[in-house]
């Protein structure tokens, strides 16, 4: 129980790029949004890099070991972790999509999985149930309006999408499809095809 909650306490801890972006913005520190790109490229590359090690160099540092076996799951062990799903699906978003997109996509991922998480019996479902849902979608609507108020059709996509990505399980063979990876994309396509196209 009390690993879990460090683990989604480093999963919210990714809003603090949202903030950096926006803070810097705010007191206009220079980070545009094309250096921010570069910034989340840079970010997902050294995760890569750490899960490369990790999985075949097999460092055995005390500290090293320590934190990923705090914070990865059992199944995560041997395989790329969900934290690496976490940081390329940011930025993916970050590089395909505007700030108004890209930043609440973030945020579904970051705030609004770990609270769908608390209200989750964690057990591998096909389709979580619609307290899950509900729940994921709200809070994802909630995070999305301050960007895309002007366009309320775009804030329910989005929602809808973290919430599908969230609460429905893909499975690929015999992969699953993390929801790391999927929540930010999801969410920011029917974002960005309401803003495009409606």
């Amino acid at each position: 129980m009390a690993d879990e909650l460090k683990r989604r306490l480093v999963h919210a801890s990714g809003s603090g790029l949202v903030a950096l972006y926006l803070l810097a913005n705010a007191f206009d520190l220079g980070l545009s949004w094309t250096r921010f790109r570069i910034l989340m490229v840079v970010l997902a590359l050294g995760t890569i890099f750490l899960e490369f090690t990790r999985l075949h160099l097999e460092l055995e540092w005390w500290v090293y070991q320590r934190l990923y076996e705090t914070l990865t799951r059992e199944y995560e062990q041997e395989q790329f972790a969900g934290y690496g799903y976490y940081m390329l699906s940011m930025t993916v978003v970050v590089c395909l999509f505007q700030s108004a997109i890209a930043l609440p996509a973030m945020l579904m991922l970051s705030l609004g999985d770990p609270v769908s998480g608390t209200v989750s019996d964690d057990t591998l479902k096909r389709v979580k149930g619609p307290k899950v849902l509900g729940t994921m979608f709200i809070v994802s609507a909630i995070i999305a309006t301050p960007f895309l108020y002007e366009t309320p059709l775009a804030v329910v996509a989005a929602a809808l999408g973290a919430a599908l990505a969230d609460g429905v399980t893909v499975q690929v063979g015999d992969y699953i499809v993390d929801d790391n990876l999927t929540i930010p994309i999801y969410a920011g396509v029917l974002a960005w095809l309401v803003v495009t196209f409606v």
